[in-house]
């Protein structure tokens, strides 16, 4: 078991040490209720958060979530007023069910440091990641970083229809459906079976009584739409391994870098996001981050951090795979367009929002407070 299911003193200690951190690195200390809406969550991510969450209701309040996290709340909080660049740090209990892995706790402390707006968005990344990263330097830990940004830039710049491209877009955070999705789209990637199935004049000929929770009518809007995305012509080989040579990019930044400016000339979409990253490593190079030992990686991040949509990082303690990452953190812009539907900021922009958690249980069990 990696975490008392219950935080104790010592791990409350530790969270009070970096939430100090954090408030001295300009941050407002804020809090959020427990118990969450429920619908926002399952707006943003589905039915998929049920998994991954505890549930109760009440005739008066509707379904209610056990706070998963505190992002959502945060940005919504911010949203409702928050001022342009704003600063919040925050610790408290967070929970998870663990269905798949009863060992990892389902109740624990999660501190964090989110930051709103700012001027340059590559020195709020890297100020967010170095404070958590001065936070935890006396653990000596593994340290990833990637750029969802970049795989999403992909995605829109292929020769696709917006229909398959939102659904390559819908699907980045599940790796296996991604794969799927993309060899169906391409060369070849519609099987036998399938196109026979959509031939079929009346394919409901035969079929017996209707069953089962979809009518009639959606099944036919279903085949309509599976017929209308197999008459679309396919994406070309040439840019599904592109799409390929990205998610298999991982190597130390510098060398990363160069690797993808070489990319960007045969897939342009992804200039802007390259030259973010080139510029957010400056930044961390100015700063005094050693960049030539950092590593990078595009995929880093699609199984876990559903939310980020640009510079992602996480902290891990090296060979000990049996527990999840000390601090995870990223860019998560789409989420405050979101949540706020489209607010804009007093500058007329919409907000960039940057932040990451760390989990003081775990910086307390690889080496506690210094």
């Amino acid at each position: 078991m990696i975490a008392p299911a219950i935080p104790g003193p010592e791990v409350k200690a530790e969270a009070a040490r970096l939430l100090a951190l954090f408030v001295k690195a300009g941050a407002l200390p804020v809090d959020t209720p427990i118990l969450q809406p429920a619908g926002a969550l399952l707006d943003l991510y589905g039915e998929d958060i049920r998994a991954r969450a505890f549930t109760t209701s009440d005739p008066l309040h509707g379904e209610q979530m056990l706070r998963p996290d505190f992002t959502v709340p945060i940005v919504q909080m911010h949203m409702a007023g928050g001022a342009d660049p704003a600063r919040y740090a925050y610790a408290g209990e967070v929970f998870r069910r663990q269905e798949i892995d009863p060992d990892r706790a389902r109740e624990y402390l999660q501190v964090g440091f989110e930051l709103f707006g700012g001027d340059d968005l590559a020195v709020a990344d890297v100020e967010v990641f170095a404070l958590i990263a001065d936070a935890l330097a006396h653990l000596k830990l593994r340290v990833a970083t990637g750029d969802i940004g970049i795989l999403i830039a992909a995605i829109h710049g292929l020769q696709a229809s917006d229909r398959r491209k939102a659904a390559l877009l819908r699907h980045i955070w599940r790796p296996k459906r991604f794969r799927l999705l993309l060899d169906r789209f391409a060369v070849g990637g519609t099987s036998r079976k399938r196109a026979k199935l959509l031939e079929l004049k009346n394919p409901f000929k035969g079929a017996g009584p209707e069953i089962g929770l979809r009518s009639r009518a959606e099944i036919e809007a279903r085949l309509a739409n599976l017929r209308a995305d197999a008459a679309e012509p396919p994406i070309s080989a040439e840019q599904t391994q592109l799409i390929d040579d990205l998610l298999d990019l991982k190597d130390h930044s510098p060398a990363a870098l160069s690797r993808l400016q070489d990319l960007a000339v045969d897939l342009p979409a992804i200039s802007g996001s390259v030259d973010r990253v080139a510029r957010r490593f400056d930044v961390m190079a100015a700063r005094g981050i050693d960049i030539d030992g950092l590593d990078f990686e595009v995929g880093y991040g699609r199984t876990s951090m559903e939310y980020y949509d640009g510079f992602v990082f996480g902290f891990y303690a090296e060979g000990r795979h049996d527990l999840p990452p000390v601090a995870t953190g990223g860019r998560y812009d789409a989420l405050t367009r979101v949540l706020g539907n489209g607010q804009e900021s007093a500058r007329g922009r919409s907000i960039p929002a940057v932040g990451g958690v760390i989990r003081p249980d775990l910086a307390l069990m690889l080496g506690g407070a210094t």
